[in-house]
C-alpha cells in the first residue's frame, strides 16, 4: 500500500487493522508458549500500520490550503486525520527534530499509563532503556537526515511498566509545521507491570485519596521514629530515617549532613535486591558538593524533583566514568533539604529506578515536610545532648566516679538515679586534717536547681574541711551560705570525720546511720537535727562513735527506706535491719550489694527516688 488512498478507504483499513491486532493479542494470551508465529504476524501488521500512516500523511500533504474559509474541506480532512491518529490501534508517537514528544495516540497513552498531556513536551529517548538510549538517538538522527525508515528493538519503561517493543521510526513532513517530524510506531512484544494491573494509571478521586493517605501514613511513621527516645540519645536519627524511606518510597537513599560547616555523606542505601555493594561504597566516598543538584539544594534551601531525567549529570559522575545516575539505572530523582533554623542542615536524595512510578510534585511536598521534621529532630537531639552533658556534669558534681583508697578504712557505695535525669542526692569521701571525711545527703527537690544546691553542699564540705577539724562547724558554715543564697531549698545531710577508729558525726535532718555489730546486731545512731538552709542558727546534732573490729557503719538515703512494693508498703528501716543482720562480718561492698538486691526484689526493680547506700568499716 504505497499510493495515497481516500479517507474512506483509510478508515476501513484502520478498522480491519484494529481487528487483526486484537486477534493477535488474544492469540498471544491463549498460546503464550508459542510466541513466534504471533510475533511474525505482529511484525507484518507493524509494516501495514506504517504504510497506512505514510498514506495518510501523503493524503494530508495533497490537500490544498485555502484562506478566508471558516472551515475548508482540507481543514475538515485535517480534523478527520487527527481523529484517525488518536484512534490508531497501534501505539504511535510523533516527535520533533530534537526527539521531544509532540503528539501521542490514545493507544500509546494506554500502554505507557500516562495521559497525553503528561507526555507531550517530554523527551521520548528518556523512555528508552538506558543501555540502548544512545543507539536509539543515533537511529533517530539517521532517519531524520537520510529519510530511510528504521526498526529498532528495545525496552520502554514508564509509570512502573516495562515493555519490550519493536519500534518503527519514520520521517514525516507535516503541512504547516516549520520542521520535519518523526513518527515512532510501537509494537509491544512483551510487557511487565510492577505493583498493579495493566492499563491506564488510576487517577480517580479514590486513587488520589489513597495515595494521599499513604503519604500521610509515611509521614506519621517518620514522626514516631524521630520522636523515639533512642533517636534522641544515640546518633542514629538520619540512618533510621533513611532506612524507612528506602523501605517505603525509593530505590536509592542518600543522606548528607552538614558538620562543622562542611557537607558530609552520612548514609547511602541502595536496592536490597540488587548487587550494588561496590556502588554503595563508591557513592559513600563521593563529596556531596560534587553533585550539582545536592549543592543547589544545600545553598538554595528548597527541594527539586525530576520526574523524568533529562540530565544524567545531576548527581555528578563516577570518578573517570559515566554519570552516576546512569550507573544507578535511575529514572526519577528527588532532593530536599534537611531544614535548620539558619539554613540547611543537610540534604536527602531519593532515586527511583525505571521499573517504578516516577516521583511527583506530591512526593516533593511530602519529602520537604519530612526534611523539616528531620531537621527538628536533629536540633532536638543536639539540644538533648547538650542538656545530657550538663546533667552528666551535674551528676558528677554530686556523685564521685569512684571512692578513694582510705588507709585503715574500707568503704563501698551504691547509687541509683531516680526518675529525674539530674540527681539531688550526693555522697562523698574526702581527706580532712589528720584523717578522712565522708558525707551523704540531698536537697528537698528535683531537677537542675536542686542538683546545683546539692553540689554546693558537697563541694562546700570539701573546702571547709581544709580549715575545720569538726564536721559540726563545717555544717554550720554551710547553713549560713544556704540561707544567704535565699534559694528556698533546704538540704538534709550527714557528715563525719574519721580519725583512727573514732568517728565524729554531724546530722542535719538526715536519716540515722545503721551500726552493724560483729555478732549481727543492728542499732541506729541518734540522727535528727534541722535541715540546712531553713534558719540562720542551725540545729546540728552530733554523735561520736568508736568503731571496733567487725563493726560496719551504713548510711542510706530516703529513697531506700521509702521504696514501695506492689501493695504500697514501704521498705522501711526494720527490713533494712533484718538484711544487715545477715551480713555480719562481711565486707562493705558485700553489705551494700545485699541491701540493694533485697530492695530490688521488694519493689520489683522500680526506682522512683534516688537510692544511695554508703558503708564504712575500720580495719
Amino acid at each position: 500500500m504505497t499510493d495515497a488512498i481516500g479517507l474512506n478507504t483509510l478508515e476501513q483499513a484502520l478498522s480491519a487493522l484494529a481487528s487483526r491486532v486484537s486477534s493477535l493479542r488474544e492469540a498471544r494470551s491463549a498460546y503464550p508458549a508459542d510466541p513466534r508465529s504471533t510475533l511474525d504476524a505482529a511484525l507484518a501488521e507493524l509494516d501495514t500500520a506504517r504504510e497506512l500512516l505514510e498514506s495518510a500523511l501523503r493524503e494530508l500533504r495533497k490537500a490544498p490550503r485555502r484562506s478566508g474559509d471558516r472551515e475548508s474541506g482540507s481543514q475538515r480532512e485535517l480534523k478527520l486525520l487527527r481523529q484517525v491518529f488518536r484512534s490508531f490501534p497501534v501505539p504511535v508517537v510523533v516527535l520533533d527534530a530534537s526527539g521531544v514528544v509532540r503528539r501521542i495516540s490514545a493507544e500509546t497513552s494506554r500502554m505507557l499509563g500516562s495521559p497525553a498531556g503528561y507526555l507531550i513536551g517530554r523527551s521520548f529517548p528518556l523512555l528508552v532503556d538506558v543501555s540502548r538510549r544512545a543507539a536509539f538517538r543515533s537511529h533517530l538522527t539517521a532517519v531524520q537526515q537520510g529519510g530511510q525508515s528504521a526498526t529498532f528493538q528495545t525496552r520502554l519503561t514508564h509509570q512502573g511498566r516495562a515493555h519490550t517493543v519493536q519500534l518503527a521510526v519514520i520521517r514525516l513532513t507535516m503541512p504547516g509545521e516549520p520542521q520535519e517530524m518523526t513518527a515512532v510506531v510501537i509494537l509491544p512484544l512483551e510487557a511487565h507491570v510492577a505493583g498493579g494491573p495493566p492499563g491506564p494509571v488510576d487517577r480517580s478521586d479514590a486513587s488520589l485519596v489513597m495515595a494521599a493517605a499513604r503519604r500521610q501514613e509515611l509521614l506519621a511513621r517518620m514522626t514516631r521514629l524521630l520522636l523515639d527516645e533512642e533517636s534522641l540519645r544515640q546518633p542514629v536519627t538520619v540512618t533510621r530515617a533513611a532506612r524507612l524511606l528506602a523501605a517505603e518510597t525509593a530505590d536509592w537513599v542518600i543522606a548528607d549532613v552538614v558538620r562543622d560547616g562542611v557537607p558530609r555523606r552520612a548514609v547511602v542505601l541502595g536496592p536490597s535486591d540488587k548487587p550494588v555493594t561496590e556502588l554503595v561504597r563508591l557513592v559513600e566516598g563521593l563529596t556531596p558538593l560534587a553533585a550539582p543538584t545536592v549543592a543547589h539544594v544545600l545553598t538554595g534551601g528548597s527541594g527539586v524533583v525530576h520526574e523524568m531525567l533529562e540530565d544524567e549529570s545531576l548527581l555528578g559522575e563516577v570518578p573517570g566514568g559515566p554519570p552516576l545516575l546512569r550507573v544507578m539505572g535511575a529514572a526519577s530523582l528527588l532532593v530536599v533539604p534537611i531544614q535548620g533554623e539558619a539554613g540547611a542542615l543537610g540534604a536527602l536524595t531519593l532515586v527511583r529506578l525505571r521499573d517504578r512510578e516516577p516521583f511527583s510534585l506530591a512526593d516533593l511536598g511530602l519529602m520537604e515536610e519530612i526534611g523539616a521534621h528531620l531537621g527538628l529532630a536533629l536540633r532536638a537531639r543536639r539540644s538533648f545532648q547538650t542538656r545530657s552533658q550538663a546533667a552528666d556534669a551535674l551528676r558528677t558534681s554530686v556523685v564521685p566516679r569512684s571512692l578513694p583508697d582510705i588507709p585503715g578504712v574500707e568503704a563501698a557505695a551504691i547509687y541509683h538515679a531516680g526518675s529525674s535525669p539530674v540527681g539531688a542526692e550526693f555522697y562523698d569521701v574526702f581527706p580532712v586534717r589528720d584523717g578522712w571525711g565522708f558525707a551523704l545527703g540531698g536537697a528537698a527537690g528535683k531537677g537542675e536547681e536542686a542538683a546545683s544546691v546539692t553540689a554546693m553542699v558537697r563541694n562546700g564540705l570539701r573546702v571547709l574541711s581544709v580549715w575545720e577539724s569538726d564536721p559540726v562547724e563545717a555544717m554550720r558554715r554551710l547553713n549560713h551560705a544556704l540561707v544567704a543564697q535565699n534559694s528556698g531549698m533546704f538540704v538534709m545531710a550527714v557528715a563525719g570525720f574519721v580519725r583512727a577508729r573514732r568517728i565524729m558525726l554531724a546530722g542535719a535532718g538526715h536519716h540515722p546511720a545503721a551500726l552493724l555489730q560483729a555478732d549481727g546486731g543492728v542499732r541506729f545512731t541518734a540522727g535528727g537535727g534541722v535541715p540546712l538552709g531553713i534558719a540562720p542558727e542551725a540545729e546540728i546534732l552530733t554523735e561520736e562513735i568508736t568503731l571496733t573490729s567487725g563493726q560496719t557503719l551504713v548510711f542510706y538515703s530516703d529513697g531506700l527506706v521509702a521504696s514501695q512494693n506492689d501493695q504500697g508498703e514501704a521498705y522501711g528501716e526494720t527490713r533494712l535491719a533484718d538484711v544487715l543482720a545477715r551480713c555480719a562480718g562481711q565486707a562493705p561492698a558485700t553489705v551494700v550489694k545485699a541491701v540493694e538486691e533485697d530492695r530490688h526484689a521488694f519493689s520489683g526493680g522500680r526506682v522512683w527516688d534516688e537510692i544511695v547506700i554508703l558503708a564504712l568499716r575500720v580495719v
